[in-house]
């Protein structure tokens, strides 16, 4: 019989209600929730975990993240070998895990080695859904060579860059590149359709790919079973993917009300991730950002707290992201304490919770607390309804940490 614990005394915060609720008791059996009651629950075999009164809650998600991103100045990337990178993405994983974040969607480099060695429990860290290389042009924002460099880096096994990163030129080599990736294991396919802010030379406002370029990723990926992901920033770069079949779009900082309403309607996604250009604006310059990529920075944050008013204002679905790199991802948790200035807790708590297990295509098993869903827990000492500031510090007011029913922490 799988190992059963039944948590009791606590506050249940169920994203799925508006207000935490006391008296119940929830029973996990194996890696899944058997049971949640208002009644006590009557098991044998169970090892009962006192909570103290504190919060249990559904694990975090978040859906732009990049655990093989080690290195804020990306270009550094070409001279780790994947062992040194592989070694670096552990420490990383542990520490996201350690922040109470159960889930993660890796939105580029991440591959199926990683994600198999944290299901297998040799490393720590949190359930991965990996995109493999994301995809972009040449001189595109996957495109970090030189100048000088001419050509595709020969090997991947010495050039961490040019493994967790792609160029497709072309329909053709698109639908090469997209069907490389699902035959190493992606979960999902992620595409540049605008300039970005850690890449050297593509303006922000620049459109990558063409229409037969977005059509033929979408297509193979629904013909795998798979969906593309989209960095954009501008509304005529976010329409350009939309309408053309992307599922969700990453950053999305300049987008304007009529873009915002094409979304709702195609049912899309919005994952947005403000704290990284924050960090990127204090500490870029230090960690080996150029003084280019920090001016593109600062074009991208004045939008990034509108682009969530407006998003709310249409109807979209906004997940919850970081994109932070290398040393700054410490600051995943200060996600929350942005989204603040125009969102709620319980709003925000969504974004990290339900919108993410949509997003991740795993409803009704990730973001709840109820029979059938994965035990990704954490317990919190305090309410974060009222105190968002309880998710930060490294995880420190988390007493507890489950996921799939094994405990990464627990000090109850």
């Amino acid at each position: 019989m799988a190992q059963q614990f039944v948590f009791r005394n606590l506050q249940l915060l169920d994203p799925r209600f508006d207000d935490i609720r006391g008296g119940h008791e929830v029973l996990v059996e194996g890696e899944t929730i058997r049971e949640v009651s208002a009644r006590p629950i009557k098991t044998a075999n169970a090892a009962a975990i006192d909570c103290g009164g504190k919060t249990l809650m559904p694990g975090l998600i978040d859906c732009h993240a990049h655990v093989f991103l080690v290195e804020v100045g990306i270009a550094r990337l070409e001279s780790l070998p994947l062992t040194l990178l592989a070694a670096k993405a552990s420490v990383l994983m542990r520490q996201m895990l350690d922040r109470g974040f159960t889930t993660v969607r890796d939105t580029g480099g991440a591959d199926w080695g990683i994600k198999e060695a944290v299901e297998n429990g040799t490393l720590a860290g949190p359930r991965l859904f990996i995109s493999g290389r994301a995809i972009g042009p040449t001189g595109g924002h996957t495109d970090s060579r030189r100048r000088t460099q001419f050509g595709e880096t020969a090997c991947h096994c010495c050039d961490a860059l040019s493994f967790i990163t792609g160029i497709a030129d072309g329909a053709d080599q698109m639908r090469q590149a997209v069907r490389e990736q699902m035959r190493q294991g992606a979960d999902q396919i992620k595409i540049m359709l605008s300039g970005g802010v850690a890449s050297p030379w593509d303006p922000l406002d620049s459109l990558q790919f063409s229409i037969g370029e977005i059509t033929a990723a979408v297509e193979e990926a629904h013909a795998f079973g798979r969906y593309v992901l989209a960095h954009a920033y501008t509304p005529e770069a976010i329409t350009r993917g939309v309408t053309h079949g992307v599922r969700t779009i990453e950053h999305g900082n300049l987008i304007d009300a009529p873009t915002a309403k094409l979304m709702a309607e195609r049912k899309a996604f919005m994952v947005a991730n403000l704290v990284t250009y924050y960090m990127m604006r204090d500490h870029g310059a230090t960690l080996g950002l150029s003084a280019s990529q920090l001016e593109k920075n600062d074009l991208v944050i004045e939008g990034g707290l509108r682009s969530l008013e407006i998003c709310k204002r249409a109807g979209v679905p906004v997940g919850f992201g970081s994109d932070l790199l290398g040393k700054l991802q410490v600051h995943q948790s200060r996600e929350f304490l942005f989204r603040s200035e125009v969102l709620s807790p319980i709003e925000i708590i969504r974004q990290a919770t339900l919108v993410g297990a949509q997003i991740v295509r795993r409803e009704g098993k990730l973001g709840v607390v109820e029979p059938g869903a994965f035990a990704d827990l954490i317990v919190i000492d305090g309410n974060p309804l009222k105190d968002l500031g309880l998710f930060q510090d490294q995880g420190a007011r988390l007493s507890a940490i489950m996921k799939g029913g094994a405990w990464h922490k627990n000090t109850l």
